[in-house]
C-alpha cells in the first residue's frame, strides 16, 4: 500500500506518548523525531505526469537515486530546511506514584512539538528542548544537539504510600542539560523506517538533589499504512551519588518517622538505576496521518535495578517492577 512520506512529519509528535507524570519526567517512553522521516520525490520524475512535490509514495521498486530534496529556486529558504510544523496531543496516563512505587496514578497528559526554519523544539514529559541543529529538507540522517530543562517531580506529592509519605516530601528539582542524538531514515523496512540514538544528560541547578542524570536511548519506528505508525524504544537511565541520596536512601529521622530500615547504598556510587522498554503506536482518524485528529496510544514497562532496586522505598514498599501507559489524541497542523 502507497505510504505518503509527508505524513510522517505530520504525525511525528503525535506518536509519543506525551508522559507528564511526577514521577516520570525522564521515562515518557518512545520520544522519536518522527518529523524526519521520509523522502520527497524530486517533482516530474517518473510519473505518467509532472506532480508537485508534496506528491509521494512508498514502493519498493522505486530508485534511491530519485529519492531527492524537493525542488525549487536557488536560495530560495523555504526549500532548504524541512517543512514548518506545530503539532498539540493531549489525553490520560497511569504511572506508579513516584519513581518505585507500586500505586498508580491517573493524570492528565499533554504534548507539544514543532519545528520552524529547520529549528525544531519539543516538550517531553516535563522537559522542554530544542534542537539547534538545522534539519534541512529531505536529508535521510539528521544529527540533534541542543539544550534541556526539566522539573523532576519526583515524590513532591500524591504519595500514596504512608510510609514513603512519613519520610516527607521532596521538593521540585529544575535541571538543565544537552540532548544529542543522531537519526537515520530509511533501514530496514523501507524508505520511510527510522533508527535513531539520543543522548540526554541533564544536572540539578536548584540545589535538591545537587547531581547529574544521564539517558541513551534507541528508538525504531516505522509506517504500516497510510493511516497508522507503530514505534518501539529502549533507554536506560544512569545516576550520579547525590540523587540516589536524595531519592532512594533513608536517614535515622527518616526511618524513625516511616517504619522502613536505614538505607545509604544508592548514594555510595554513580549506578545505572532503571531501564525502560516502550512501545507506542498512532492512528489517523481522518485515514491520513498527514492531517486532522490522530488516535495514539503506548505502554512502557521499567525496572529498577541495583542499589535502586534494593532501596527499602522499593524493596519493602514500592515494586522495581514499574508500568506506564496512556491513550489521546493529536492534531496536527
Amino acid at each position: 500500500m502507497p505510504i505518503p512520506a509527508r505524513f510522517t512529519r505530520r504525525a511525528a509528535p503525535a506518536l509519543l506518548l506525551f508522559a507528564a507524570a511526577p514521577a516520570q519526567a525522564e521515562d515518557a517512553p518512545l520520544d522519536y523525531d518522527l518529523a524526519a522521516l521520509g523522502a520527497e520525490l524530486a517533482p516530474g520524475v517518473r510519473g505518467p505526469a509532472p506532480r508537485p512535490a508534496t506528491a509521494h509514495a512508498q514502493d519498493s521498486q522505486i530508485d534511491e537515486n530519485i529519492l531527492l530534496p524537493a525542488a525549487g529556486p536557488e536560495g530560495d529558504e523555504d526549500h532548504k530546511w524541512a517543512r514548518d510544523y506545530v503539532a498539540i496531543a493531549g489525553g490520560v496516563l497511569t504511572a506508579p506514584s513516584y519513581s518505585g512505587s507500586d500505586e498508580r496514578v491517573v493524570l492528565p497528559a499533554f504534548y507539544l512539538r514543532g519545528r520552524v526554519s529547520g529549528f525544531s523544539f519539543s516538550t517531553r514529559g516535563t522537559n522542554f528542548q530544542v534542537d539547534l541543529i538545522r534539519q534541512r529538507r529531505g536529508q535521510k540522517t539528521d544529527f540533534k544537539f541542543g539544550p534541556v530543562i526539566s522539573l523532576r517531580n519526583n515524590r513532591t506529592g500524591r504519595i500514596k504510600d504512608p510510609q514513603v509519605e512519613a519520610l516527607g516530601e521532596r521538593k521540585m528539582a529544575v535541571e538543565v542539560g544537552i540532548a544529542t542524538g543522531i537519526t537515520h531514515t530509511g533501514v530496514v523496512t523501507s524508505g520511510y523506517d527510522q533508527v535513531g540514538f539520543r543522548l540526554v544528560g541533564l544536572y540539578d541547578i536548584s540545589g535538591r538533589h545537587r547531581s547529574w542524570a544521564l539517558s541513551p536511548t534507541v528508538e525504531y519506528g516505522t509506517p504500516l499504512s497510510k493511516r497508522a505508525y507503530v514505534g518501539l524504544s529502549a533507554s536506560m537511565n544512569i545516576y550520579g551519588k547525590g540523587f540516589g541520596r536524595y531519592y532512594f536512601d533513608i536517614d535515622p529521622v527518616g526511618a524513625a518517622a516511616s517504619g522502613l530500615p536505614v538505607y545509604s547504598d544508592a548514594g555510595r556510587k554513580i549506578t545505572a538505576g532503571k531501564y525502560t522498554i516502550g512501545v507506542a503506536g498512532a492512528y489517523g482518524l481522518s485515514g491520513d496521518l498527514r492531517k486532522g485528529f490522530v488516535l495514539i496510544a503506548g505502554a512502557q514497562y521499567g525496572r529498577m535495578l541495583g542499589r535502586y532496586a534494593d532501596s527499602p522505598i522499593v524493596a519493602e514498599a514500592g515494586d522495581a517492577d514499574q508500568w506506564l501507559g496512556g491513550v489521546g489524541i493529536a492534531y496536527q497542523f
